[in-house]
């Protein structure tokens, strides 16, 4: 019992407050002409970059844009700093 207890703490703990909000910023691309975008989204469910991935590249074809690559998953606390960087593409997906 004394291994399982810190092991189920080390668990709950990384897997944050149930309901966190998640957010992926990735980078996308259209091409004839080449445009590329940087944007934040916000992702459903588990906070994975698999999982934003699978969501985002449904989101982004339906307006003819193809994911390249996630960047990165994260929480509320880095939010406003990416504003700026993903302009029109800020929550737009």
């Amino acid at each position: 019992m004394k291994r399982v207890l810190p092991l189920l703490l080390a668990s709950l703990l990384a897997a944050g407050p149930a309901g966190a909000a998640c957010y992926a910023d990735y980078k996308a691309k259209r091409d004839d002409p080449l445009r590329l975008h940087y944007g934040v989204a916000e992702i459903r469910g588990d906070c994975t970059a698999t999982n934003a991935a699978d969501q985002l590249e449904t989101r982004l074809s339906d307006e003819d844009w193809q994911l390249l690559n996630i960047v990165g998953v994260f929480d509320d606390a880095g939010l406003e700093e990416r504003r700026d960087s993903a302009g029109e593409f800020f929550l737009r997906y």
